[in-house]
């Protein structure tokens, strides 16, 4: 799996989303509750783009009347239809068992970490056989 530097971390504020053009494809990065979540920007319903998705909560009712809001801002609902996602994983709300947005893995390291870097060039061993008078004029 190629990794790919998109953005620094305050480039996408909290509650926010940023688009990125990767290999071809246009990727979401949303930044909710201090985490970052990466999903392919186009629904699988209508081929809406889920950067203009609204991030809403999950909203379960143990009894009748009552409701509980969780995961507040790990859902999204598609501005075209309403399908609902989770930001997660992106599995569908609406048909979970056929529908999801493919997702991508998201970490986030520090400069000095990435400055380093996993870059090592190809070393060969050298040996000296012979010895050279060299005159500068």
């Amino acid at each position: 799996m190629t990794r790919h530097i998109v953005a620094r971390t305050s480039d996408i504020p909290p509650g926010g989303n940023k688009v990125f053009g990767v290999d071809g494809r246009d990727i979401v990065v949303f930044h909710v509750n201090g985490e970052f979540f990466a999903l392919l920007n186009r629904c699988p319903h209508a081929g809406a783009p889920l950067e203009k998705a609204a991030c809403v909560a999950r909203l379960t009712s143990p009894e009748p009347g009552v409701y509980e809001r969780s995961r507040v801002g790990e859902l999204l609902r598609c501005a075209w239809h309403g399908w609902e996602f989770d930001m997660r994983n992106g599995q569908s709300w609406f048909d979970p068992k056929r529908v999801k947005i493919r997702s991508y893995p998201v970490s986030v390291e520090s400069g000095e970490v990435l400055q380093k870097g996993p870059y090592v060039a190809e070393t060969f061993p050298v040996h000296v056989e012979d010895s050279y008078v060299i005159i500068e004029t």
